[in-house]
Parts: structure tokens; C-alpha cells; sequence
């Protein structure tokens, strides 16, 4: 395979995460020949998504850390005189700890297959992106169908005073799959799924009791899990979403608005009111806190413009400055951990006033909150900005590249000797319900649960639901599970770290929680099965922390520990205008229409990687994307 490459490329890219993926993606639209490429047999490294049964595998894999072969010194010949090699790791040292419990029986689950399993295609190495680009671009092109409701997206100035009455009370904002299947970023494999056939079946035995779920029905039904390996939302006005805006990627990704914002506080967990209806319809607050919170969140939306207000706290920590307002400890918790979503410890008066600010302004465009999450997991969003198909041998010829782009994983124990890298505790459950049960059972949750102990960091829960294309459906069988992801910054194992917190929350055995436990209301839901790990953050290491790299290589981090996105569209970008400082990043696709083709009627080689072969009309001004019409049609209907 690798005989049938160019020897020649103007950018390699190694590593399929997020951040390396755009950058191939902006590269390849810039019209540079792009070889992308990874050791891994699956797209994303620390971003991916994985079934049920490939999760076990990565597990296992980590468990065993099995030592890597030496290879033949061959390569050495390729190496010219005046050349120094630097060699790269194939040991990923990025994942410790790893420990999988399962809390449910485990009957006889060894013999049990998932449902429709298929043999597995071959790895999935790398590519030449400019060549295989329209080819994958084929099996995307349902995706750009534009549905429904346009989004309601506000300004600054009416936010506070707006009851959105642009989402349907009881009616979620979602986008609707028009996907028959989903895809395991392990093997490659379809699943075929017919809504109808499942809606039917789920219809005949609605009057029957669920029984408990076992083991071997979660390994059965394991390729309804998409599990990431790093948890995230996109905010509404976040760069991510509005990079997949500009560049019209959003046509290969859907998906579903978060339904609501929880907070954990006195031992329970309750809904945190976002807008100024939710507020005003809230039973939690005092019509006295409700005021108070409307004026804090409207001084906050413009806060800049009057900066005599908080420049005597400057120096203070956001939460110092939340008691200086007068608010009661209610609306300060709120605040500072389910709105702001900041440190109460090390967050400055600014960075407070900053975060509130963006989380209200990213309210309303696609719904009631401020973040969108996309169907079939995190993983999705770098296969849509990359489509590798090709396969390289470890013994491939010389190929030559103007620029270098790796993910920090590859690097050798020489080149990060001086490196000092953070942790992340992750923690990822599978649950029989929800952590504040409603009449639906279909929300998509965001919860901020602050230090159980003093010195301890604050835990994000993100809460999914199966109509995500994360989990299983409830069966004439079963119940339906939740798919739960724990993150914090790492101070001891990601286990020790998560553990106390899922306490508060779950139920991690059979036995029955007592009414003095929960404080008499309602019995926590249950932890089926779970798994903790630390993985390793690498945003914001200095260049020169690296040794010997020579100009012309650049190194992508792997995930962060914040809810968002936005370093590794920052990551990415900073380095595509590094090496071409005169191309715009990720430009828009040529409209067809605008193609001017040679005299002999044959088409030119496409230099992009998404383009639309259909005709599509320019957006009016007040459409602002894709994903702002990709809102569900029952909106309409």
C-alpha cells in the first residue's frame, strides 16, 4: 500500500484527535497535499467513541500493558547523511489506572455476542486527504438535508428579558437521525436500526414491568454504546460550533440540545432555572432571589461596559465577589457552580464575570440551554473532519513533508524529559435511570457537583440518555440505561478521586438505600457497570518544554479537563496559521455553482474535503448555519 503513495506531501499529520483532524481538514481545503495517518486501528486516540464490547478491548489492552516489539532497523538506510531521526513512541502512556467494576450479575456473559456483530474490517491507518475525500464525502450527503424550525438564537441585549418562547414547553430541541445505522469507530460496522420496528415493539409490551438488566444483555445490545473516552458539550456560540458552521463540516454531525442544567446541593439534585421564564416558574427560589438573580445575570451580560462595579474585586476570587453582591447562599451556588461552572477556589472576579457571560450568551440559539452534544458521541466530530481509508506498512518508503503535525502521545520519553503533564480522573457508568428522575426519560443533563472535601476538585457529571445514540433503548426485557461521564482534574487515581462523588449520587451494590441515606426522597439510581482511568493532559505545554524539535514540527495536545472544546479548535488553528500564514483557516466550499471547469470539460482535482457536489443557495443573513435549521422537525409538525 505504501508503494502507491506520493513520496511527496506538503503536510503529515500523525494522530486522529480532535485537533489534528481540523488541522488536516483546514490544510487539505487550503488545497496542501495532506498525508494523514495513525498507529491506532481506531479515528480519535483519546477522543474516540467506542461500542460496548470494543471498550472492553481498549481495557484490556491498557491492563495488560503489553511491551512493544522491536522492530527491524531498516528504516536507518532512508535516513540521508546530513539527517537526524527523531523516533517515535508506539507505547500510548497516556491512560493509568485503569479499573472496570461491574455491579450487576455477570451470567455466564463470555459466550454472549453482540447483536449483529460482523467481521472486522482492516485497521484504519491513514490517508492521502485530498484523494480519498470526495470518495467518503458520498456516504455523508443525507446529512445536509435541512430540517425544520430555525433556531432562535438572541441577542446580549433582550437575553434577560426573553422567555423563549421559541421552544415548546415539554418539547425537546433536538436534531433528529437520519441515520439507519450507526458506526462503531472500532471495527467499522453498521448497525441497522429501523425506528419503526423498535417504536413497535417498544408499543406491544408498554404495560409490561422492565425486569433488571444483566451483564450479558448490556454485552449483547453493546453496539448501542458509543462511549467516549473524554466527555464533552459544545456551547451553542462556542468556536467549535462555529468552525463546523463556517466550513460546512456540520452536514456530516447531528445533534441534541442539552436539556437541562442540574445542580447538586444539601445532599439532592435539582434543576437550575436558565432563562428568565425558567426563573420566574422556579419553586426553588424566593420571588426575592428571583429578582436578585435576574439583576446579577443582567449586570453580568454586560459587564465590561462597567467595570467600576467589580474593579475593586479584581484581586478577589469570583466567589468572593458573589458574597460582596448580597446574594443568598442559594443564588451564589447556582452561580458559581451550574452557571459560571468556575473554581470557588481559584477563579478570579473576571474569569467568573466572563464564564456567566458566555454561558448566557450561548442560551437560546438552539434551545433552553446553552450546550449541544452530538449524536453517537464526541467521537464523531473528528471522523467529520477526517476520512481516512488507506493502510501504511511499518516498513513504507521515504516520504517527505514541508510541516510535521503530531499528537503529543507519539512522542518518546527523550523528547518529553522536561516535560511536566497534568492528569485527568474520568470516570464512565452505565446506570438504570436518571439522577433526578422525570416524566421523560430522554434528557440530556449537565451537572456541576462541588469538592466533597476541602483541597478536592469539582466534578462534571454529563448525563446521556439513548436517544443520543450512546445507550441502550428499554426493551419488552429491560429498562432503559443511562450512559453517565465523570470528569475532574486528577489529585489521586481517577477511582479515589470519583468514587465519593458517585456515592453521593448512585447506589453501587443491590443492597437498598434507607430513607435517612437520602435523605427520605427518591432511592438513588443504580450503578450497572463502570470504569475509572486517568488519562494525561497535555494543553498548554510550552513548545520549548519539548526537546530537540526542530521548526517544523508541531505538537497537538490531547483532551483537556474543561466541558468545552474551544482549546483544541484555538490549538489547531494557531498552528494552521503558523505554517501557512496567508491561507484562511478553514474557508467555506467553493459553491458548485462558482466552479469554472478547463475547456475540455473535465473537472478538476477537488481540493477540499467536503464539498457538495447539489446545488445549495447562500444562507440568508439571519441563518447563521447548518446546525440552526438542523433542528428537529417535530417543531413543525
Amino acid at each position: 500500500m505504501a508503494d502507491n503513495l506520493p513520496s511527496e506531501f506538503d503536510v503529515a499529520v500523525i494522530g486522529t484527535g480532535l485537533p489534528e483532524s481540523i488541522i488536516a481538514a483546514a490544510c487539505s481545503r487550503s488545497g496542501q497535499r495532506v498525508l494523514h495517518v495513525d498507529l491506532r486501528s481506531y479515528y480519535g486516540g483519546n477522543w474516540a467513541s467506542f461500542s460496548f464490547s470494543g471498550l472492553l478491548s481498549w481495557i484490556k489492552e491498557k491492563q495488560e500493558k503489553t511491551e512493544v516489539s522491536e522492530e527491524s532497523e531498516d528504516w536507518r538506510k532512508l535516513i540521508l547523511e546530513t539527517e537526524e531521526a527523531i523516533s517515535l513512541s508506539k507505547k500510548d502512556t497516556t491512560i493509568q489506572h485503569v479499573e472496570d467494576v461491574c455491579y450487576i450479575s455477570q451470567d455466564s456473559a463470555e459466550d454472549i455476542e453482540e447483536a449483529g456483530a460482523l467481521s472486522k474490517l482492516p485497521d484504519l491507518g491513514g490517508s492521502d486527504t485530498n484523494e480519498t475525500a470526495q470518495q467518503s464525502e458520498k456516504g455523508c450527503l443525507a446529512l445536509d438535508k435541512q430540517l425544520g424550525t430555525k433556531g432562535c438564537e438572541m441577542s446580549p441585549e433582550t437575553i434577560a428579558s426573553n422567555d423563549l418562547e421559541c421552544t415548546p414547553e415539554g418539547e425537546d430541541t433536538e436534531v433528529i437521525s437520519e441515520r439507519e445505522s450507526s458506526y462503531d469507530a472500532t471495527s467499522g460496522h453498521s448497525t441497522l436500526e429501523t425506528e419503526k420496528t423498535e417504536n413497535a415493539s417498544t408499543a406491544e409490551v408498554s404495560n409490561l414491568e422492565p425486569k433488571k438488566i444483566t451483564y450479558s444483555q448490556i454485552v449483547k445490545e453493546g453496539r448501542r454504546f458509543n462511549i467516549d473516552l473524554v466527555s464533552k458539550v459544545l456551547y451553542s456560540q462556542g468556536l467549535l460550533i462555529d468552525l463546523l458552521i463556517k466550513s460546512n463540516v456540520s452536514r456530516y454531525a447531528e445533534f441534541k440540545n442539552a436539556t437541562r442544567i442540574l445542580v447538586f446541593r444539601e445532599g439532592k439534585v435539582e434543576q437550575v432555572p436558565c432563562s428568565r421564564a425558567d426563573v420566574f416558574n422556579s419553586k426553588q427560589l424566593t420571588m426575592i432571589e428571583k429578582r436578585m438573580l435576574m439583576k446579577f445575570l443582567t449586570f453580568c451580560l454586560e459587564y465590561e461596559q462597567h467595570p467600576d462595579e467589580y474593579q475593586d474585586y479584581k484581586d478577589c476570587t469570583f466567589s468572593q465577589y458573589l458574597k460582596s453582591q448580597k446574594l443568598t447562599p442559594n443564588l451564589q451556588h447556582f452561580i458559581l457552580h451550574s452557571i459560571a461552572m468556575v473554581s470557588e477556589s481559584d477563579s478570579s472576579t473576571t474569569d467568573g464575570l466572563k464564564a456567566t457571560k458566555k454561558f448566557l450568551h450561548c442560551l437560546g440559539r438552539y434551545g433552553n440551554t446553552p450546550f449541544l452534544f452530538p449524536l453517537y458521541g464526541q467521537g464523531e466530530i473528528s471522523q467529520c473532519f477526517c476520512r481516512c481509508k488507506a493502510i501504511i506498512d511499518h516498513f513504507g518508503q521515504r516520504i517527505s513533508a514541508n510541516y510535521f503535525v503530531v499528537e503529543d502521545s507519539y512522542l518518546s520519553e527523550e523528547t518529553c524529559t522536561n516535560v511536566c503533564y497534568r492528569q485527568i480522573s474520568r470516570a464512565v457508568l452505565i446506570t438504570d435511570q436518571s439522577v433526578l428522575k422525570t416524566q421523560s426519560d430522554q434528557q440530556i443533563s449537565v451537572l456541576t457537583v462541588p469538592p466533597v472535601e476541602p483541597g478536592q476538585p469539582v466534578v462534571c457529571v454529563i448525563e446521556l440518555c439513548s436517544s443520543t445514540m450512546t445507550c441502550m433503548k428499554g426493551t419488552f426485557c429491560s429498562c432503559p440505561t443511562d450512559l453517565v461521564h465523570l470528569t475532574c482534574s486528577s489529585t489521586k487515581t481517577a477511582k479515589e478521586d470519583l468514587e465519593p462523588v458517585i456515592q453521593k449520587l448512585f447506589i453501587l451494590n443491590d443492597e437498598k438505600e434507607t430513607e435517612s441515606e437520602n435523605g427520605g426522597g427518591l432511592e438513588k439510581p443504580r450503578v450497572l457497570w463502570a470504569v475509572y482511568f486517568n488519562m494525561r493532559d497535555s494543553a498548554g505545554i510550552d513548545r520549548n518544554s519539548y526537546d530537540s524539535l526542530p521548526p517544523n514540527v508541531y505538537i497537538c495536545s490531547g483532551p483537556d479537563c474543561a466541558l468545552g472544546n474551544d482549546y483544541a479548535v484555538k490549538q489547531a488553528e494557531t498552528i494552521f496559521q503558523e505554517m501557512f500564514p496567508k491561507e484562511e483557516f478553514c474557508p467555506p466550499p467553493p459553491n458548485p455553482e462558482d466552479i469554472v471547469y478547463d475547456g475540455d470539460g473535465t473537472q478538476p482535482e477537488d481540493p477540499g474535503f467536503s464539498i457538495s457536489p447539489e446545488p445549495k443557495a447562500e444562507p440568508l443573513p439571519e441563518e447563521s448555519s447548518n446546525i440552526e435549521n438542523k433542528v428537529t422537525e417535530e417543531h413543525n409538525e
